[in-house]
């Protein structure tokens, strides 16, 4: 799915670098994780963590202010989740759990730029898909005996266990210069649960950051003012 999914992307992205004015965008920057964490729909005590995003884009001009802003990025995220209704996954018997997940993140975004001059605001938006390539947790456990352990362990991506596929509503806001510099806040706002389980917690990513980076090749809102022969 995630392939068929990725060619696709692909195969749109070039055609919109072929036959319009295109800048390509290079950027990275830290950012907070959480999640919406809910068991039986009861919400469960989440803290923040830190992670970090970097990433490559093309801007190509649909038509005025109006931009496609297709983007392919690494985004490191996780969730520090207390489990007032334990559930599988991680276990029946955890009471937290402290998780760190390495995702690759697909957007189509799209970019409203707010005037035509070369340093203005901007906004963008659109979907997000993220693949899981790798993750951790930490989890302490109690026994219907009262027995306390704790568990350090890879996490278990299948269809009876986590997902490897989730989904995010993405926003950014951010400032462009004339000479290719662009600094944005962005959030996203999970809406596909990483959890397969039947019956299991749904998990929601929840991301907010600021990233900075630069944009490569020729602006088509600056003009060449030198005399031509």
């Amino acid at each position: 799915m995630i392939s068929k999914f990725g060619l696709a992307f692909s195969l749109l992205l070039i055609s919109f670098c072929c036959g319009a004015q295109v800048q390509f965008a290079f950027y990275a920057g830290p950012q907070t994780t959480s999640a919406h964490y809910t068991v039986n729909d009861n919400k469960q005590p989440n803290q923040f963590k830190y992670g970090f995003m970097a990433g490559v884009s093309c801007k190509a001009e649909f038509e005025n202010q109006l931009y496609f802003f297709p983007s392919v990025y690494y985004s490191l995220k996780g969730y520090k989740v207390t489990l007032n209704n334990p559930s599988f996954p991680p276990t029946e018997y955890a009471i937290n759990n402290n998780t760190t997940i390495q995702t690759v993140e697909i957007a189509p975004l799209f970019q409203v730029d707010f005037n035509k001059n070369p340093e203005h605001f901007f906004v963008r938006f659109g979907p997000a898909v993220d693949f899981a390539f790798s993750g951790h947790e930490k989890f302490d456990t109690v026994s219907a005996f009262g027995k306390v352990g704790s568990v350090d362990r890879p996490m278990v991506f299948s269809f009876g266990d986590y997902g490897r596929i989730s989904a995010q509503a993405v926003l950014h806001f951010g400032y462009e210069t004339g000479k290719g510099l662009m600094l944005f806040a962005f959030y996203e706002h999970g809406i596909g649960s990483m959890n397969n389980a039947d019956g299991g917690p749904k998990i929601l990513h929840r991301i907010a950051g600021i990233s900075i980076g630069w944009l490569i090749g020729k602006n088509p809102l600056v003009f060449d003012t030198r005399v031509k022969e």
